[in-house]
């Protein structure tokens, strides 16, 4: 049973050194559209391979656990949890990489305007990440619950910049493509708001066994 236990603590420090290196990710990917740094935007871009093997050794491990441990009740929850957060993690890391393939193509352009709402969004949205990952460590569903609904933040932020954006595409057509180009980052924070949600969804059930998707927390 020790060495169980064992095994459950090295799972979730590997999900914490993926989820580290998402929220670096991120942080990255944003300093790289905001200061036009393309060789940062590449470097976030070849580091989605480390996530991508991170998100297949967490499979690998939880599904060798199911299978030779047979868990019952609250380790049944955690590995599928550990699953599910694995997944989540690493469609954020494939954000992050969108969000640096739209900076590399807004630095060759002039830029349409100073960033304020996208890194204030990203910041938002960072930290709803690391939060549902410190309620999954200290099971603290408390918290899982504030990060579901601190997305709410997110999305009205989004909005808020699609409506300025479109009224620069309205007032000058040559800001269009750029402006398309911000548009898709301002979506892909939205999403990465959405899979920390998910995230925090998959706590609570993980602490009280309840499933709070599509419900109000």
């Amino acid at each position: 049973m020790r060495q169980f236990d064992e095994e459950l603590t090295a799972l979730k420090q590997r999900i914490l050194r993926m989820g580290a290196l998402v929220e670096t990710q991120v942080a990255n990917a944003i300093k790289a559209l905001v200061e036009r740094d393309t060789e940062l935007a590449k470097s976030v871009i070849v580091t989605d391979h480390q996530v991508n093997a991170y998100d297949v050794e967490i499979d690998e491990e939880c599904i060798r656990l199911l299978a030779l441990r047979q868990p019952t009740a609250s380790d049944l929850r955690f590995i599928t949890t550990a699953m599910k957060i694995s997944t989540d993690l690493e469609r954020m890391s494939d954000l992050a990489e969108d969000i640096c393939e739209r900076a590399l193509e807004l630095a060759d352009e002039p830029q349409l305007k100073p960033y304020i709402d996208i890194p204030r969004m990203a910041n938002w949205a960072r930290t709803m990440v690391k939060e549902a990952l410190d309620a999954f460590v200290n099971r603290n569903a408390d918290l899982a619950r504030k990060v579901c609904r601190d997305d709410a933040f997110v999305d009205d932020l989004t909005g808020q910049i699609f409506r300025e954006l479109l009224s620069f595409m309205i007032e000058d057509p040559q800001t269009i493509r750029r402006a398309i180009r911000i548009t898709f980052v301002a979506k892909y924070i939205e999403r990465i708001g959405d899979h920390a949600t998910n995230v925090a969804e998959m706590v609570v059930y993980l602490v009280e066994g309840k499933i709070i998707r599509h419900t109000t927390v």
